[in-house]
This record gives C-alpha cells, structure tokens and sequence, in this order.
C-alpha cells in the first residue's frame, strides 16, 4: 500500500469519526486529500476505501443528514463503537492503526487531524477534534508479519508462507488473505487457502518465515460481505462438540474458563468442555500435557495419541 493511499485512509478514519453528522460523499471529496479524478474514479476509490476499513473491524454507518427527506446518504464513525474496540488489547481489530505507525512513526496524528477538521469546518460541517478515541501507533502484532500482511490484504495480493501445524510440521501455504483479527490474545489471519479451495485460519505466531506477496498472480477479490471477526468468533469460540476431560486440581486454568465439572477424586476434576474445531482443541490439551486427560469422544482420545505418537517420532 502506498503512503498516499495509507494517509487518505487514515484522514477518512479521523473525519467520519469527528463529524457530529453524516457526511456525504461530496464533502468527503472536497474534505479529504487523495480523492481525485473523474466522479467515477472518485466513486471507485471511496468504494475500495470503505471496503478497507471494514476489513480492518471499523464500522461504517450509513445513514441520511435529513431524516424527513430521501436526501444523498452520508456515512459516519460513532466514536463510541471505534473507542470499544480501542478500550481492550484483544478487541483492537484494526490493523489500519499499524499502518499509521509506519506512515507518522509513532506522531499522535494531531497535524493530519486537525488539517482534516479544519476542512470541514470550512464546509460548515461541525467536527470535534476532542471526540475522537486516544490512538496508540505503536500497537501492532507482535509478528514481523504483521504490517506486510495489513498491505496485502488492502492490495488484494495473493501470499504464501510456511505454516506450523500443532505436529511442528511446517507446510507452505497458499492464500488470499481476507483479514485478520485478534481473539484470545493471538492475532489471526482469515483467507482463502488456494490449495484446498475453502476459507482457513492461521495463527499469526505459528508463521513460520516472512510472508511472500504473490505479485506474479492476478489480484484476487475478496467477498465484499465478509466479517472477518465474525467469522472468527464462529471459528473459535461457537461450540459444536462435547467432550469430558480429567484437568488435574489446580491446574488446566485455560480449559476451566469454559469447563462444567461433573465429579471429582482426590486427584482430577471430570468435566464437560465444548469445542467447535478439532485441530485448536487438540493443541490445548496438548500444551497441558499429563495435567488434561481425555476420556470422551473416542476420536478426540485418538487424535491426541496420534498427535502424541507423531511428536516422539519427529523429536524423539
């Protein structure tokens, strides 16, 4: 992504969260710098700018300035939804900030902002600088992939990388990148793997060397509907499978979180955890080691010996 691009987006960011109405598109072609050319060259850069912040995580409201007439529709950012996702490390779902690192190393952005403020005010349109959410430039992911694949999914360019599976085998993986998000304190990527023809998700710390941009391939386009944090919500945490586990006492804290205990002994607690995907389930019992047993499903006790067996072959 260009630094012109980054900073027209950044300045659309800032000014559809000031407002304290809807803008139009007008306004927003005469407010902010970057939207140039024809009216259908302006069209279509606000269309692929609004489809960029959305698979950041910010949400775009539409709406009309005059209710009581079917006036030009506007579009705004309320400072309340923008400043929930900023309140919690793990609801940052915007990469967008990332990118404002990089463009301003670490500036508050006050310039660009009030320069932007300072426009629509000469519209007659009323902005508050002081409504806008504290930013933090510097939060990013803490994976050297982070921003190479923020660019990517903006530029709609196919990547590959090596990825590690829960086996510590490495594979190399070929996919368009959708978006990413960030859920139970680990970012994700959420893209179409090329190879096997469906949606995947990938940890963004299990990326095992630098993503590869695929320019020699042609762009791809991304489904114009897609939730990225939606579809992680459903991915990780929406619940479809029953198991019953032994978490030793005292330990397991991470499957306790969202465990039933049906009985105890003098050593373990049974209980009853729900999961939805087989291969993250896998990987936390895993990590508890002889701390988490499994007792049923019969598939789920296989998989684990088979992932057990798998490493003792590979490491020994």
């Amino acid at each position: 992504m260009s630094s012109r691009k980054t900073e027209r987006l950044i300045n659309l960011t800032i000014a559809l969260l000031a407002t304290k109405r809807y803008l139009t598109k007008s306004e927003i072609f005469r407010s902010i710098e970057g939207y140039e050319g024809n009216p259908q060259s302006q069209e279509r850069m606000f269309e692929r700018d609004k489809d960029d912040l959305r698979k950041l995580g910010i949400t775009i409201e539409v709406g009309g300035i005059d209710p009581t007439f079917e006036d030009e529709p506007g579009y705004r950012i309320r400072p309340e939804s923008y400043a929930l996702n900023l309140g919690t490390l793990s609801g940052l779902e915007v990469a967008l900030l990332s990118l404002a690192a990089e463009a301003w190393h670490g500036a508050a952005l006050s310039e660009p902002a009030q320069s932007v403020l300072l426009k629509l005010r000469s519209l007659g349109i009323a902005s508050d600088f002081d409504s806008l959410p504290t930013f933090a430039p510097k939060l990013t992911g803490n994976s050297s992939n982070f921003v190479p694949l923020a660019h990517a999914i903006s530029d709609r360019i196919p990547v590959s990388f090596h990825y590690r599976s829960i086996d510590l085998r490495s594979e190399e993986r070929f996919i368009n990148p959708y978006g990413m998000g960030n859920r139970g304190g680990n970012w994700y990527l959420v893209g179409f793997d090329r190879d096997r023809a469906a949606l995947r998700t990938f940890r963004l710390d299990r990326i095992s060397d630098q993503v590869v941009n695929l320019t020699q391939s042609e762009n791809f386009e991304a489904p114009r509907d897609f939730d990225v944090l939606g579809f992680l919500d459903t991915e990780l945490f929406e619940a479809k499978e029953q198991a019953t586990v032994k978490i030793r006492n005292g330990k397991g804290y991470a499957l306790r979180q969202n465990c039933i205990i049906t009985s105890s002994d003098d050593e373990f607690d049974y209980c009853e955890v729900a999961y939805n995907n087989l291969e993250r389930f896998l990987d936390l019992v895993l990590w508890h080691g002889d701390d988490v047993v499994v007792v049923s499903p019969t598939i789920l006790r296989e998989a684990v010996i088979e992932k057990l067996q798998k490493l003792v072959t590979i490491h020994g």
